[in-house]
């Protein structure tokens, strides 16, 4: 079969086959993925009345995946689970074509319907992720049931048009946690929860408390001091400790909000809790005025890369750093400058081929350095410092070090990972003087996944782009291990439906077929037409037929 019918085949109304091979997780460390190295061989199961049976077309690894491979069921996403008995499976970043609908859900799904999965699932306010809680989709067919489609926000499922192609759709999650990290998580008003306002001792200033705090239903006042937590508010009034107010943002709540209002620099950086920044979506805002209020609200704290700034990625090279680079680089109103920082200067050489072309078509200025981060900052803010920081890799050091390049009311974004627990020391007096903000998220939502859709459907977005290697079902394992030693810079994406395809580079790829070389985009990225050269060399036939 012709890669163009073959292709065109596997997009019509798939049937279900009798078994199909799984990647389930049994405990922490590779080894524990699968059964002796290899995939299991499960049956394919009939839908429910509140089921879908869906086809799984690609999945991206993710470094998610690692660090529940490397914590096992003490991953907080799994609760304590025993995973030898009640074993997940990894698979986040998916796209499904509907195969068989219960009778249920025959008027809101159809066969052949193609679907993105939105994994950040939560019901009754509790995390439920796909990938993680739910299992993920590194299998061929599976049955998807209320725990998707009928959740908190309702179905974590998102309509893809037939002619999108699979690798685009599955990285629709990952650009959709980068589109989420410039939109606001944090809680930037006062709630109806336990206040805690924190006096100066000897402070006379008349400050205007009262329109804040009558949303409050509990207030506690202290002078000096911070009481037991967790509070969903703290108010602190003219501090100068910078050690009193890493104890007062200890003492947040989940989505916990600190307000500190003062016109004087505080006596040093506060030690914060950074992974808190990342997985609890606490904020810091502040004010130099006597009304309160003036601290709160959207247009006070913003989270949009900042227009004609100058925007600092660090961890650059990685999958996700290019990501950032790239929608600053599309952004119609974005940075004048993006600066991409990585310690590995072969990687970066890799992110210039990707983004290269980018920036010669937007106009925009792209500088990707190994060097002194700083001293370029410096140069291309006249000494200003960087309005935007986006830290894509999970250590303390690069929170410190960009928070030494912001500029005085500049956007810190904590993207990566951090574990909570992790502290950094950070120069909070920035907030309430100058209104600097410093942020995190971790997911995304449904409407930023339909939002990343709908670019890529206008031609504004490519996910595929991002696409460093790809395999067949049988090398997820290895794609696990090249994500942990760090072995590719740009995403991994397995076909779960091909077979026989070894984890490899599109370079490597390239190298040995004409076709697939010819069918790449510029700077050797992903396209469609890849992707349909790639179906019609590892797709078995059993599966091209449509049933």
């Amino acid at each position: 079969m012709s890669g163009r019918s073959a292709y065109a085949a596997f997009h019509e109304i798939p049937r279900a086959p009798r078994s199909t091979l799984a990647w389930n997780v049994y405990g922490k460390g590779i080894e524990s993925v699968g059964r002796d190295g290899r995939p299991e061989i499960v049956p394919v199961a009939t839908p429910a009345p509140d089921q879908l049976l869906v086809r799984v077309d690609a999945v991206g690894l993710c470094f998610s995946d690692v660090k529940l491979i490397r914590q096992g069921g003490e991953h907080a996403k799994l609760y304590g689970r025993d995973l030898a008995s009640d074993p997940t499976r990894l698979g986040h970043e998916a796209t499904v074509t509907v195969v068989a609908v219960g009778r249920d859900l025959e008027s809101r799904y159809q066969p052949g319907q193609r679907l993105a999965i939105q994994p950040d699932i939560y019901v009754n306010g509790r995390s439920t992720a796909y990938g993680y809680t739910v299992p993920g989709a590194l299998i061929g067919y599976h049955l998807i049931g209320p725990e998707v489609l009928a959740a908190d926000d309702g179905a974590y499922v998102i309509p893809v048009p037939p002619d999108m192609g699979y690798a685009d759709a599955a990285l629709s999650e990952p650009w959709a946690t980068v589109e989420g990290a410039y939109a606001q998580r944090r809680r930037v008003r006062p709630a109806a929860g336990r206040t805690l306002v924190v006096l100066r001792a000897g402070d006379d200033r008349r400050y205007q408390l009262d329109d804040v705090l009558s949303k409050a239903a509990n207030v506690v006042r202290a002078v000096d001091d911070v009481p037991a937590g967790p509070f969903d508010d703290i108010i602190m009034l003219r501090p100068r400790s910078a050690a009193l107010v890493s104890r007062a943002s200890d003492a947040l709540a989940f989505r916990g909000l600190l307000n500190v209002v003062s016109d004087e620099p505080l006596d040093g950086p506060v030690d914060v809790d950074v992974g808190r920044l990342h997985y609890h979506y606490v904020a810091y805002v502040g004010t130099r005025e006597l009304e309160v209020s003036r601290a709160y609200g959207e247009a006070r704290n913003r989270t949009e890369l900042r227009r004609g700034g100058v925007l600092v990625v660090v961890g650059a090279a990685g999958p996700m750093g290019q990501l950032h680079l790239e929608r600053a680089l599309r952004m119609a109103d974005g940075p004048r400058v993006a600066i991409g920082a990585d310690l590995d200067a072969g990687r970066l050489a890799l992110a210039q081929e990707r983004l290269g072309p980018i920036e010669r078509a937007t106009g925009r200025r792209l500088i990707l350095t190994a060097r002194d981060v700083a001293a370029v900052v410096a140069e291309q803010s006249a000494g200003r410092g960087a309005d935007d920081i986006v830290v894509t890799a999970p250590s303390v050091a690069a929170v410190t070090a960009a928070d030494a390049m912001l500029a005085p009311d500049g956007m810190l974004v904590v993207f990566a990972g951090v574990p909570v627990g992790t502290r950094a020391s950070l120069d909070l007096s920035r907030v309430h003087l100058f209104g600097a903000q410093y942020t995190g998220t971790s997911g995304s939502r449904i409407a930023d996944q339909e939002r990343v859709i709908a670019k890529t459907i206008a031609g504004e977005l490519a996910p595929g782009r991002a696409i460093a290697a790809v395999g067949s079902m049988e090398a997820a394992p290895d794609g696990l291990r090249a994500l942990m030693e760090g072995r590719f810079a740009g995403k991994i994406v397995i076909f779960p439906q091909l077979r026989d395809l070894p984890l490899s580079s599109l370079a490597d790829l390239a190298a040995r077929d004409a076709d697939f070389a010819a069918a790449l985009g510029e700077g050797g990225t992903w396209t469609n037409a890849a992707e349909s050269v790639l179906f019609s060399r590892y797709l078995p036939a059993a599966v091209a037929s449509p049933g």
